[in-house]
């Protein structure tokens, strides 16, 4: 320990004189002010060097500054005042982004809040259904549904490796109770993608047509809603309305239009009052048979596709949210049967990848319209329309009881709105599951 006290190599120092230098270091204003009592030249001229080599043991922040001649002189830099300006306006800007990035979503959600408490207060002074006001309707159509939709569709179209399938298609499979001793092919890997295995085909006789019912269910799902369709409001499910001309857009002939009857009597072909309009409503859930059959023999005159928005058609939704159906993108068939007019409309939905018709190749659905979120068309009449069996020449396309329609790429929703018979009986209720071919209704008192 003695060599680190050593000033470089000059002398050697005594432990009192070290102490007594670094006491002095320490205590600098007490050595200026302590008088020097008689000449003491030794002691002084021997301090000096001392103090000189022993510099860096010193605790004197002021020591330790570097000298003054050698500090690099700092000029203020003067900014015009554009630039000045310009300088305020960014820490304005940047204050401002702060504070609405950090209160903004917090005030959004109390404001949402207060909107969805009032709503209800609403609904429930008035004695209705628990429904979306005019604000919650635009903000829900507002989401970027069609974006996620249309990346649902490209990833379910992926090809899966066969090593994954078991697990990926296991996993959907118990999560949405999928019955896969059903399916044609009931092994996983035959499947290449989530596409393939959503609209899986079924066994030869899996589903068994009822022959002696005039009217069967087009596809396996759950019965949202039936009944009466005679006036201009029909309900998507109970207490919640939706119109059948937003739905079916305007009347196929002027002869109709210029009748002078209400829409939907307009849209019967028989006119001795015999008859009455009907409609049945069924939800395909996730799991459910994907592909959907015609519920009767029929033959359809005009198809036309409502390019709208893909909202969630699940049951709650559905009984949330009023004219669900109308918002929908969807695809109708109008046509007739053996009882008069006859309508089929598959509607689109969140994460259908898109609607297939088998006998309409032409037909492209959840097709990319821009990033116009929120935007919706100033009327329900724009369509695009296609006259069916238009050319004679042409093979007529026509439908016979639990033939093959088309298919979704996911669940969505299946609308029948018919004329019938006044004695027309349905044999469901709502809330029941159904399956593909089982009967809807009968006429009362036929055989």
């Amino acid at each position: 320990m003695v060599s680190y006290f050593v000033p470089r190599g000059r002398f050697l120092l005594k432990a009192g004189n070290l102490r007594q230098v670094v006491q002095q270091q320490h205590q600098p204003t007490q050595l200026q002010l302590q008088p020097i009592k008689g000449p003491q030249p030794q002691a002084q001229n021997a301090s000096l060097p001392v103090a000189r080599h022993l510099r860096q043991f010193s605790s004197n922040p002021v020591s330790k500054e570097a000298p003054l001649h050698h500090r690099r002189p700092q000029h203020k830099q003067h900014q015009n005042p554009s630039q000045e300006l310009a300088q305020i306006r960014r820490n304005l800007l940047s204050r401002w982004t702060g504070f609405l990035l950090r209160w903004a979503p917090m005030g959004i959600c109390v404001f949402g809040a207060i909107e969805w408490q009032l709503q209800k207060n609403r609904c429930e002074r008035e004695g209705k259904p628990r429904t979306a006001s005019e604000l919650q309707s635009r903000i829900y159509c507002s989401l970027p549904l069609r974006i996620i939709s249309r990346c649902w569709g490209w990833l379910a179209a992926c090809y899966l490796p066969p090593s994954l399938r078991p697990y990926v298609y296991g996993w959907y499979s118990n999560t949405f109770n999928v019955n896969l001793s059903e399916a044609m092919y009931p092994d996983y890997e035959h499947y290449n993608s989530l596409a393939e295995f959503f609209t899986r085909p079924l066994k030869e006789g899996a589903r068994v047509i009822d022959q002696q019912a005039p009217l069967v269910s087009p596809a396996d799902g759950k019965v949202l809603h039936f009944g009466s369709a005679s006036d201009s409001l029909i309900e998507q499910v109970k207490g919640v309305n939706y119109s059948i001309e937003d739905f079916l857009g305007p009347l196929e002939t002027v002869e109709q239009a210029n009748s002078g009857a209400s829409y939907a009597q307009a849209l019967k072909k028989k006119s001795d009052g015999s008859t009455e309009l009907y409609q049945c409503v069924i939800y395909l859930a996730p799991g459910d048979y994907h592909r959907f059959h015609s519920p009767t023999a029929w033959k359809p005159t005009i198809r036309r596709h409502f390019s709208g928005e893909l909202l969630s058609v699940s049951p709650k939704v559905a009984g949330w949210l009023p004219g669900l159906f109308c918002l929908n993108e969807r695809v109708l068939y109008m046509g007739q049967w053996k009882h008069g007019f006859f309508s089929y409309t598959a509607v689109g939905a969140t994460n259908v990848g898109s609607v297939e018709i088998y006998i309409d190749a032409d037909l492209k659905t959840n097709q990319w319209t821009g990033f116009n979120v929120g935007k919706h068309p100033p009327s329900t009449y724009e369509y695009d329309e296609l006259v069916l069996n238009k050319e004679k020449t042409e093979a007529p396309k026509e439908f016979g009881k639990g033939d093959l329609v088309g298919q979704f790429n996911m669940g969505s929703t299946i609308v029948l709105l018919f004329e019938a018979p006044k004695n027309f009986k349905f044999d469901i209720i709502a809330g029941q599951k159904i399956r593909v071919g089982e009967s809807l209704g009968h006429i009362a008192g036929s055989k």
